[in-house]
């Protein structure tokens, strides 16, 4: 409805002395916080999952398993005096390792596997199972949104970087999708997940057999 307010008033003809304006065609992305997030040990975590795409035409897509969360350092609270601490809020890894409380040696991170571990031993297997679907699912239906608009090429490929939410139900949110996500390392654990990543990449764009 508020959408709708917004158009209207772009549209509305212009008071003497005023310009015209030009209507109010724009698209708009609507998006709202989640504040009840799932929560490990009290943090509020993210998901990065990589993705690669080696066509859209048909579309055929390899999702990555070893995923990994990002937390963040502080104790969570949805108190809106703690609306814009940053350290209880934002997760990602270039702003959590500004924090005194920065955990270098695991950087904030921990293995999806170990995630989906936890969910399976605190809500059972059969949730854990139905989150994976959805966050599968999730990473499809977003493929198949831009699928029509997206220039295929049979010579190019693209890994993407899937930012996914899970509130305290297990529903993933789909936060973002990095075209070209970064895979800097901050732990020698990130360094040998990410290793094996664009191993398993290079050896489905091209195959040793073709080499």
């Amino acid at each position: 409805q508020q959408v709708r307010r917004w158009a209207q008033a772009a549209q509305r003809p212009a008071q003497p002395g005023q310009q015209q304006q030009v209507p109010f065609r724009d698209q708009y992305v609507i998006s709202r916080y989640i504040d009840d997030p799932l929560l490990v040990g009290g943090k509020k975590f993210d998901l990065r999952l990589y993705v690669l795409v080696t066509s859209y035409r048909p579309l055929k897509a390899y999702m990555y398993r070893p995923g990994f969360c990002r937390f963040c350092v502080e104790q969570y609270t949805a108190d809106v005096a703690e609306l814009e601490n940053i350290f209880v809020h934002l997760t990602n890894v270039a702003i959590q390792k500004n924090s005194d409380d920065y955990n270098e040696q695991h950087g904030g991170k921990w293995a999806l596997s170990h995630l989906l571990l936890f969910i399976e031993s605190t809500r059972g297997k059969e949730a854990c199972n139905r989150l994976y679907s959805d966050m599968e699912g999730v990473v499809l239906h977003t493929l198949k949104a831009v699928q029509p608009v997206i220039v295929n090429d049979k010579h190019c490929f693209e890994l993407y970087g899937f930012d996914i939410l899970i509130d305290k139900n297990l529903r993933p949110w789909l936060l973002e999708v990095n075209a070209s996500p970064s895979l800097a390392t901050t732990t020698e654990e990130d360094r040998m997940l990410k290793l094996r990543l664009l191993n398993d990449v290079l050896n489905i764009v091209v195959p040793p057999k073709s080499v």
